[in-house]
């Protein structure tokens, strides 16, 4: 077909997905110049680099905006995201230029689900804190009330944003001995809390009435900055507030203060604002936060569906056909 120039920035050829049939499917069927690095494509680099493609494969550490757009020209048909959130991709300027977007949902719900298990169990039963102790000499005689965190049997458990991710959770989450499941969203979604069951209610009502807290909304503008003073104002000062989500949705100035001044018991995040967090960052410094470097779907079979449906989706796009996973523009 010989599509000139499909650029790959910051794409990590190391998984193994694409050194197979999926690599060798795009080989063979469009000239590829492709940032072989672990690391982020430097801006200068990208600008330099898209000019003339007609494709263009992307993480979420590259910001696609008006600027890279630009810079491409008019010759670029379609981005492909390796990345179930497409904040990072102004979709305005892809439509304006009627340019397709690629996503990969779905292949990344039970590794993400998994780890928000993990994330919520390390933070409510203090494991870190724990770890740490028995390293450093703090563990001594056996003592009633030492390390004691908060259970999930008989707890009420909150979600903001029922989509998949956020259903997962709370289907992994129901064999824990979970009474109530509340989720709070733009608007009530039957089709994902009938099969739980959970119940639709107001965010103060769900901040109220939660022991637990995961948030699973995507960053959108409604959702930028969501969970601040007023949210921790109302929770439970034994509750437990987990994100994996992305950063932009929580201030974390308000998160912290909620932390120190104990209007909450504890947190655990697997994303921040910005990544990576700065290592002075205060929340570091405290042991009721449990920070992660964003690795929700860090799993090698995950990975790997996640770079293969990328590629797919851009094949797909090139050759004008319908993608795997498209964003509605």
């Amino acid at each position: 077909m010989g599509h000139k120039g499909v650029k790959k920035p910051a794409l990590r050829l190391e998984i193994p997905a694409l050194r197979g049939n999926r690599k060798h499917c795009l080989c063979e069927t469009c000239n590829i110049e492709q940032w072989d690095s672990d690391e982020p494509v430097p801006r200068s680099e990208l600008l330099e680099k898209v000019a003339g493609i007609r494709g263009l494969y992307c993480l979420l550490t590259e910001k696609i905006d008006a600027k890279v757009l630009d810079a491409a020209g008019p010759s670029l048909r379609v981005v492909s995201t390796m990345s179930v959130g497409y904040d990072h991709v102004s979709l305005e300027e892809l439509k304006k230029r009627g340019i397709r977007l690629g996503y990969t949902p779905d292949v990344l719900t039970e590794a993400v689900a998994e780890l928000t298990v993990a994330l919520l169990l390390a933070t409510s039963r203090r494991l870190l804190e724990a770890v740490d102790e028995a390293k450093n000499g703090g563990w001594g005689t056996w003592k009633p009330l030492w390390m004691c965190g908060y259970g999930l049997t008989d707890s009420t458990v909150g979600i903001l944003g029922l989509g998949r991710i956020g259903a997962a959770v709370m289907a992994r989450l129901k064999p824990f001995g979970v009474k109530r499941f509340l989720y709070a969203d733009a608007g009530p979604r039957p089709d994902m809390a009938t099969k739980i069951p959970a119940e639709f209610v107001p965010l103060d009502e769900l901040a109220r009435h939660s022991d637990v807290i995961v948030v699973c909304c995507a960053l959108t503008p409604e959702t930028q900055g969501i969970c601040g003073n007023s949210l921790f104002s109302r929770m439970k000062d034994t509750a437990i507030f987990i994100n994996t989500s992305r950063g932009g949705v929580v201030n974390q100035e308000a998160l912290y203060q909620a932390l120190v001044n104990g209007q909450i018991a504890a947190a655990g995040l697997d994303v921040t604002e910005p990544e990576p967090l700065p290592t002075d960052h205060p929340l570091f410094k405290l042991k009721n936060c449990v920070i992660l470097p964003h690795i929700a779907s860090a799993t090698v079979a995950t990975r790997n569906a996640m770079a293969a449906l990328a590629a797919s989706n851009l094949l797909a796009g090139l050759q004008g056909k319908a993608m795997g996973k498209e964003v509605p523009l």
